[in-house]
């Protein structure tokens, strides 16, 4: 079992995720940042911000950003892509739970269920509360998590990818399953890269997820120094989320 977003993991990251469409994400968070901010949002604070694709995008649309996480592969990944990036980005390897930058933010950003990976509830109280630290009063905290009604009312199932890369083939097989009483989803993945009809590389990662609910939400936010201001659907903002859906955004105003 390999370290979550490790070294093989990290760089096939993008492939796998190839289908995910960052532009309409991007085009959804400038939206909020201007519904939401009074003042317009010109730096956003990345946290969990993985491989950059958010980060890079909302520089090359004018923002100055910087990202953080904790796997130095990930960052690698990050580093090599921005490469040539017009636009001011940087990239700091640190834990969101406790991370000081020194600065403050329009808009801080937790994306792909970064939230998610706090488990228990003073690692989200901390991310949080590290999230507020670096945004300026009236700043917006945007984030995405897995809704918890959806995800009892449907249940992880067993799931499989194959992806053709080039010369490469890539296939991944994911299988969860729930601790209900402490709001978990364990979701244990397994890759493989094949090339010429070999394995060249394979790995495990097991990855543990919290999934939320909507007071619970409030609840965490109103600790935090934030006040709720929206909760949506994900990526279908403007939908109400119910137990049909599996993802959720929240937007919250720090007070």
């Amino acid at each position: 079992m390999s370290e979550m977003f490790g070294s093989v993991y990290a760089p096939a990251y993008d492939v796998l995720y190839r289908d995910k469409d960052y532009d309409d994400e991007i085009r959804l968070l400038r939206r909020i940042f201007r519904q939401y901010v009074k003042e317009p949002v010109r730096t956003v604070l990345d946290l969990g911000c993985g491989t950059g694709s958010h980060a890079l995008r909302l520089v090359s649309s004018g923002l100055t950003v910087v990202g953080v996480d904790r796997s130095e592969e990930m960052l690698i990944e990050a580093k090599r892509k921005a490469k040539g990036q017009t636009g001011t980005v940087q990239f700091c390897r640190a834990d969101i739970r406790n991370v000081n930058l020194g600065e403050t933010f329009d808009a801080a950003l937790m994306m792909f269920a970064v939230l998610g990976y706090q488990l228990e509830n003073e690692d989200v109280r901390n991310a949080l509360e590290s999230a507020r630290r670096h945004l300026r009063l009236g700043g917006v905290l945007v984030f995405d998590v897995w809704y918890g009604p959806g995800v009892l009312a449907q249940g992880p199932q067993e799931r499989a990818r194959t992806i053709e890369n080039g010369g490469s083939t890539w296939v991944r097989s994911s299988s969860g399953r729930l601790d209900i009483l402490r709001h978990l989803c364990q979701v244990d993945f397994r890759l493989q890269h094949v090339q010429g009809g070999k394995v060249v590389e394979q790995v495990e990662e097991f990855h543990t997820v919290r999934y939320f609910f909507p007071r619970e939400i409030e609840l965490f936010l109103d600790l935090c120094g934030f006040q709720l201001q929206r909760l949506g659907s994900f990526p279908e903002f403007d939908r109400d989320p119910d137990q049909s859906i599996w993802n959720a955004m929240a937007v919250a105003v720090a007070v």
